[in-house]
């Protein structure tokens, strides 16, 4: 088969044949028909990640056909249609998972990081990590979802809004435009927060009923104009500009983040006493939460806006990802 893998921390991408892998036991073997390119990819680039082990093959928005099942595994047969996200795996006895808290599992694998992942024409991950696809939606179109989906439909269901209350997504990128279209379809009264009136447009077409403009006044300022936000969700990972966002909040409001960033944030005490405000961060989750993100999209039709780029072609799509230039998901596809 044709791979695309990291040989060495700071290596480029390099193109490979290897033998197809065969499924262990509780394995399943996915034939890979596309593959989201996310930033967390960056991780096997540069070894941010504790016991990464080289040559890595990254890719954790796979979205494909099962090709063979290993021993024990009943759950699943070829053929289905299938996604795995960055959710690869848990040990089903630590404390989180007899709790039934799978995406805290505290030895979590994680798919393209803790074994080889999409960016190759087949894959063999845990059998746990494995989510049914609806039939309606095609592979380019379900592979982001397998992330950057799953992480704002599952922080946003899990926020405690209820239909009609006012919900703000800070960003139009990559998370960005999934959560504006979840939120709508949601039954939110959706505001999108951007930087410059050129996005306005495509907020509005998103779903937003409101956008804010953070280059022509306070975007915290402007919610409470609107009555103070239920939630506001940070895509962007933008430590000052999420930090100022908390006095848009209304009473009991959230502040829900899911742009990783490594800069502090700035909130004091009494900005969250005073509203008995909160914040919080929220994973991705398990295959059962991608399993409900796929059937969410399909009936809903929210969809990623994408870039296709054929296998042999992953350096130039990461390149476009990680500077920033795609709109607003690159996506790669496997050969016939």
């Amino acid at each position: 088969m044709k791979a695309v893998q990291v040989s060495e921390p700071g290596g480029n991408f390099e193109v490979v044949d290897r033998p197809i892998p065969e499924p262990g036991r509780a394995q399943v073997r996915i034939k890979v028909e596309a593959c989201g390119i996310c930033h967390s990819d960056a991780i096997v680039r540069q070894s941010g990640f504790p016991g990464l082990q080289y040559p890595r093959v990254p890719g954790h928005e796979i979205a494909g056909r099962i090709d063979a099942v290993g021993a024990d595994v009943t759950q699943w047969k070829p053929g289905q249609r299938v996604g795995v996200g960055w959710h690869g795996g848990h040990c089903f006895t630590c404390d989180p998972c007899r709790r039934g808290h799978f995406i805290l599992c505290k030895f979590e694998k994680i798919t393209g990081i803790s074994f080889d992942g999409g960016y190759a024409e087949y894959v063999v991950v845990p059998a746990e990590a494995v989510a049914a696809m609806p039939d309606e939606l095609p592979a380019d179109e379900a592979a982001p979802l397998m992330c950057a989906g799953i992480t704002v439909f599952n922080s946003l269901r899990h926020a405690g809004a209820s239909a009609g209350d006012l919900v703000a997504v800070q960003g139009i990128g990559g998370l960005g435009h999934l959560g504006i279209q979840y939120a709508h379809q949601m039954g939110f009264r959706t505001v999108a927060i951007g930087r410059g009136g050129d996005k306005e447009a495509l907020a509005k077409k998103l779903g937003a009923h409101h956008y804010i403009d953070t280059a022509a006044s306070s975007p915290a300022a402007a919610l409470q104009a609107l009555g103070g936000a239920s939630v506001i969700l940070a895509t962007a990972p933008d430590s000052k500009a999420i930090s100022d966002l908390v006095e848009g909040l209304g009473p009991d409001g959230k502040l829900v983040i899911v742009g990783a960033g490594a800069e502090p944030l700035t909130i004091t005490p009494l900005q969250l006493i005073f509203g008995r405000r909160t914040v919080r961060g929220w994973p991705s989750g398990t295959a059962k939460d991608s399993e409900d993100t796929l059937q969410f999209s399909s009936s809903s039709g929210v969809r990623p806006m994408i870039e296709r780029y054929p296998l042999e072609k992953a350096a130039e799509a990461y390149d476009q990802m990680i500077t920033g230039r795609a709109r607003f998901r690159v996506v790669l596809t496997m050969g016939k």
